[in-house]
């Protein structure tokens, strides 16, 4: 019975801060668009993943792939 005299205040604390966590989020516009990002991942992505670090040599061979392209 003694441990609900802290369980209770840890779990209203925790409570508060969800919900300030929530309103947080809603005042800074993180809910305003909830469809588009859901439709991204149907468009194809044409720019580079990563660029090529300035010291990494244009003849080198990719591991994966052993072969030269002409």
């Amino acid at each position: 019975m003694e441990v609900m005299y802290w369980l209770i205040p840890v779990a209203i604390l925790l409570l508060a801060v969800a919900i300030a966590a929530f309103i947080w989020a809603v005042k800074n516009d993180q809910y305003s668009d909830l469809e588009s990002p859901a439709y991204k991942i149907l468009f194809d992505d044409d720019s580079p993943q990563s660029e090529k670090s300035p010291h990494s040599d244009s003849q080198s061979v990719d591991s994966s792939n052993s072969h030269k392209d002409d």
